[in-house]
């Protein structure tokens, strides 16, 4: 019985250290226009990028992310690898299997394929007929889809619409609170991080019929602590890590970046960091397996 006890005591041990630490992960700062690299909870490195709401970490350890009007991938060493200009605002950028990158370009409503050497090879604008601005609001974070379609949250309306590759809407459901960011599963279903229009910041996982099954909020996290949900990146095991926006509140205590798991247990939190003022975005260094972002 004292030997059961015993591994019972060094089980628990682990399990506290694995959820009061979480290794590496890449994230954007909004507020203070940077992106950066967590290691052991300090910054070990970070690069400009004004209204970063986006950041990929690749495979050869360079970082894609969006900065204000445009997107950057760029080495550890700070060598531009990739880059793409507009005279739009930017939230959302995504390396694709054949190695272009997505982009959605916000005011413009244009969703570009562009090539590494920056040329546009495929687009379509999703501005509705008639409007030439869809404004800061019209989108925020959006993905193409292995079929060619394209996932984009509308944060300003308030909707998550899936468009084809001409751009006509094949599905779309109202999301209250104004959805940020976007995730297709394999199963087909959608998940979808919840600004705080309503005051009801959550996550929201959608079926093909746009029926909510699964949601994540403050209902289910003492203390309240969600205020504004970004980028997330979710694993196979159901384990979700996604980032808690703070500016429109500024509280005192800062709770950055949550780990959750689909029962809804909380396994690590990120809190005040004075390296860190918001963040928007995050991909983990330390998953090697396959993930969605």
């Amino acid at each position: 019985m004292k030997h059961f006890a015993y591994i019972l005591f060094i089980s628990f041990l682990c399990c506290t250290h694995a959820a009061t630490q979480y290794g590496s992960f890449a994230g954007a700062d909004y507020s203070q226009g940077i992106v950066f690299v967590m290691e052991n909870n300090q910054i070990v490195w970070q690069h400009e990028a004004p209204e970063s709401n986006d950041i990929w970490a690749l495979p050869t350890e360079n970082s894609k992310f969006p900065f204000g009007k445009g997107v950057l991938e760029v080495t550890r060493q700070n060598d531009t690898v990739f880059y793409y200009q507009s005279e739009s605002p930017i939230f959302a950028c995504q390396r694709l299997k054949n190695g272009n990158t997505f982009i959605g370009e916000c005011n413009a409503g244009r969703l570009l394929e562009v090539s590494p050497e920056g040329k546009i090879v495929s687009e379509v604008c999703i501005l509705p007929e008639g409007v030439s601005d869809g404004t800061f609001a019209f989108m925020r974070n959006a993905r193409k889809l292995d079929n060619g379609h394209y996932l984009v949250a509308h944060y300003g309306d308030e909707h998550v619409r899936e468009y084809d590759a001409k751009g006509k809407v094949v599905w779309q459901v109202h999301v209250p609170g104004g959805p940020h960011s976007v995730i297709r599963l394999p199963n087909g279903h959608t998940l979808v991080t919840v600004a705080d229009k309503t005051q009801n910041p959550r996550i929201v996982k959608l079926d093909k019929k746009g029926k909510t099954v699964w949601e994540l909020s403050n209902k289910d996290i003492p203390s309240e602590p969600l205020k504004f949900l970004g980028g997330m990146q979710y694993f196979p095991d159901g384990r979700l890590l996604f980032t808690n926006w703070v500016e429109h509140v500024n509280p005192d205590q800062r709770n950055h970046l949550f780990l959750a798991d689909r029962k809804k247990n909380i396994l690590y939190t990120l809190k005040n960091h004075e390296g860190i003022q918001t963040m928007s975005s995050v991909f983990s260094l330390e998953e090697k397996g396959k993930s969605y972002h």
